[in-house]
This record gives structure tokens, C-alpha cells and sequence, in this order.
């Protein structure tokens, strides 16, 4: 065997390639001259996207928002890299996991909008912006500004660093149905001190779904010579934006809720000039103190989940963000539009298209979040969950692409049914 079969042999990547249907590309190619608001209303199309999906038949699924399935064609190729990775075994980690690596940071920075050289996979969004957090060189008296609807990992993590270096966390409450921008971004301007160094905010709120002003929240932050950490955990591949166009320092997410990829994948950005001022939490040498690599070492790491990070960008990319976002919009209007004048049903989501995306909340007058949740699930065999604190009280929902019209009118029904009991 010459040097070129054996290469050719033991392969230079572990990467699979997704294997999409006919009828799937078919559908794609017939929908290229659509605009994505009026393909966001047909149902034949979406259907077609539906049934890529290898789906649960003993309940709805209206809750993607803590994980979303991959679809079929991204789930075979990821079992498949997982097999290529242990044909390879260390020969692989040795040779081939980094150059890997980089290409899925390429193509991740393409997709976020920023720099190679200032995004890292991570696991999850909790180890992105717990690695800022920690990161930072506090100092007693500090203080941090975050909401208390944030993620409660992550406000919990700066409560430990309350108690450990004695820095002052500040905590506001976003209002459910803003009259403007300007009212969010004074909110969090009043918060702001001469000892303010750090100002977290989410880009949408996991548990409402509303989406917040992040470049006028950056700018207002800015101008105090505040940083602002971004929890970007449910809008990565769920609507259309670039981190350039963010002005944040800090943004983190996760890659297994909606781009649909495997469990245990995240990234981590930072602006190229603060990577120098975090400290990692684990040793690394070698690396210059503006390279990004040195705040990402985790051991050895679940390389054949990493690269599958690749397929489901080319996923997205078949889809359309653009599209993804306008259906998203579509179906979470549907139901909201049907529910808001049902008595004692509560919106706790803005109708503003501009201020949510496919994420809503609805609650009961009469009926405990987590009562709500539970009937919907032994009575009507519809999956979600339910809210109950941090000035929000009902039920999250969130579906996904394949979750069909038929679908959402079985959940309107069931709410208007538990509105009267």
C-alpha cells in the first residue's frame, strides 16, 4: 500500500456528509424564487420539512426549546461520524481532531458573523457565559447587572462570585410588554454605577420568548465603559442576525436547541481585544494571551459531536435562516392570535413580530404553570413546561419547523378546555 492509499485509507476527517432525500432537495429547489413570508404559510412545503424528522407519536412536542431533535439525514450522519471517530481512534486525536476543529470554528464564525480567531466551541451556552464570569478579575465592590428572568445557571454563578471576591450583583425586572426599545434600555441604564464593570442580558428570554434591544443595550453599556455579556442560548438558528452587527463583548449559546444539533454543543465569542483580560478556567500553556483557544481546555472532549456541529450547519443552510425565522414567526402567531381573547388565558409573550420569534408563554387564570403542564400531558398528550417565578407564570412554548398546523390547533383546543375548568 503506497502513502496515498493509506491516507485514502485511514482518512484525513471523520466527517460524514448528511444524506438528504430526493423529495427533500426537490422541495427546497421548487421554493428558490418564494419569499420566506409566503412560504412561511405553506403548509404542503413545511410538511415535506416535517417528514425529514423522525418524530415521537405518544405526544406533541411543544417543548424544543430545552433540546431539539436533529432531523434525520443530521442524526444518521452524526452516528455516522461517531463510527468513523472510533475506526480512527487516536490516530485521529492526534492528527486530525484540530484541523477538524478549526473548520468547524470557520464555519461557525461565517454563519455567527464574527472572527475565527474569537469563537470557540464550547459544550453549552451555561459553560460560555459561566467562563466569562469566572473569568473576570473581581474585585470587592464590583458589580454585575442581569434580569432575574436571565437563566438561573448563570445568575447563580454570579452569586458565587458574590460570595468568593465580594463583588455586588444587581438584579432588574424585564416587563413582559415594553412599550419600546428606549424602556428596556433606560431599565438597564439606571442599574448601571461608577462600579459597574459587567452588564449580562439575554438576546431572547428562554422563558418568554422576548427578544431584547442587544445593539442599543451594547451602545447605552458601552458609553458607561461597561461590558455586556450576552446570553445568546435560544437565538442562535432561530432568527436572522449577525454578532457584528450585536456590539456586544461577550456572547454565548447553545448549538443543541434550535440549529438542531446533537447534544452537549455550544460556542463561546469574545471580542478579540477582551480575550486577553479573561482568565481561563483551566491551564493552558503555549498560547498567546489574545488567542481564544487558551479560555477552551476542557480535556479531551466528544470530537464526533464537535464535528457534527458542521452538518447541521449545512442543514440550516438548505433550510434557509431567513425562512426558519419567518415560520417560526408564523406558527407562534397562529396560536397566540387564537388564545388572546380567551378568558382567563394570559399572553406573557409581545406580539411585536420584532420583539419574539417562534418562543411564546400563555398561562391560566385559574390554573397553577406547572398544573397547566401536567393536564395538557395527561389529557391531551401535549408536551411543554411549566413557569411559575421571576414575574413570569404559565406555560413555554416552543415549536420547531416540523411541528405542523394540525398540531397547534390541538394545543388551542386544549387551552380553551382548561381556561373553563
Amino acid at each position: 500500500m503506497n502513502k496515498r492509499q493509506f491516507l485514502k485509507t485511514i482518512g484525513l476527517s471523520a466527517l460524514s456528509t448528511p444524506v438528504f432525500s430526493k423529495t427533500f432537495l426537490t422541495t427546497l429547489k421548487d421554493a428558490e424564487n418564494v419569499s420566506p413570508e409566503i412560504l412561511a404559510e405553506d403548509e404542503k412545503f413545511w410538511k415535506q420539512i416535517r417528514a425529514e424528522y423522525k418524530l415521537n407519536p405518544a405526544y406533541i412536542n411543544l417543548e424544543n426549546g430545552y433540546y431539539c431533535i436533529t432531523p434525520s439525514p443530521i442524526h444518521k450522519a452524526f452516528l455516522k461520524n461517531i463510527e468513523e471517530v472510533n475506526l480512527l481512534g487516536s490516530y485521529y486525536m492526534r492528527k486530525t481532531r484540530f484541523p477538524d476543529n478549526e473548520k468547524v470554528r470557520k464555519q461557525l464564525a461565517e454563519v455567527a458573523g464574527c472572527e475565527t480567531d474569537e469563537i470557540v466551541v464550547t459544550r453549552n451556552a451555561t459553560e460560555s457565559l459561566d467562563s466569562v464570569i469566572s473569568g473576570y478579575d473581581w474585585k470587592p465592590g464590583d458589580e454585575a447587572i442581569m434580569a432575574e428572568q436571565d437563566y438561573g445557571s448563570m445568575i447563580q454563578h454570579f452569586e458565587l462570585m458574590a460570595e468568593r471576591y465580594g463583588m455586588k450583583n444587581r438584579i432588574l425586572s424585564v416587563p413582559l410588554h415594553p412599550k419600546n426599545d428606549e424602556e428596556i434600555v433606560k431599565m438597564y441604564e439606571a442599574a448601571i454605577t461608577s462600579k459597574t464593570r459587567l452588564l449580562m442580558v439575554s438576546h431572547i428570554i428562554n422563558i418568554t420568548g422576548q427578544i431584547l434591544p442587544i445593539k442599543k443595550i451594547s451602545d447605552m453599556a458601552h458609553s458607561h465603559g461597561v461590558d455586556v455579556l450576552v446570553d445568546g442560548a435560544h437565538a442562535f438558528a432561530h432568527f436572522d442576525y449577525k454578532l457584528s452587527d450585536l456590539g456586544c463583548d461577550y456572547y454565548g449559546t447553545s448549538l443543541h436547541k434550535w440549529l438542531s444539533s446533537p447534544l452537549g454543543v455550544g460556542f463561546l465569542y469574545v471580542r478579540k481585544d477582551k480575550i486577553k483580560n479573561l482568565w481561563p478556567i483551566f491551564g493552558e500553556s503555549g498560547l498567546a494571551q489574545d488567542d481564544i483557544r487558551r479560555l477552551n481546555h476542557t480535556g479531551t472532549p466528544a470530537v464526533h459531536t464537535d464535528i457534527s456541529i458542521m452538518n447541521s450547519l449545512e442543514y440550516l443552510q438548505k433550510i434557509g435562516i431567513k425562512r426558519k425565522e419567518a415560520r417560526l414567526k408564523y406558527i407562534r402567531n397562529y396560536w397566540m392570535e387564537r388564545l388572546k381573547d380567551v378568558p382567563n388565558v394570559v399572553i406573557n409573550t409581545p406580539f411585536d413580530a420584532d420583539r419574539a420569534c417562534g418562543i411564546g408563554n400563555v398561562g391560566l387564570k385559574n390554573m397553577k404553570p406547572t398544573e397547566m403542564a401536567e393536564k395538557l400531558l395527561s389529557n391531551h398528550k401535549i408536551w411543554t413546561v411549566g413557569i411559575e417565578g421571576q414575574s413570569v407564570f404559565g406555560c413555554r412554548i416552543t415549536p420547531n419547523i416540523y411541528t405542523s398546523i394540525a398540531e397547534l390547533d390541538a394545543f388551542v383546543a386544549a387551552v380553551k378546555i382548561l381556561a373553563k375548568a
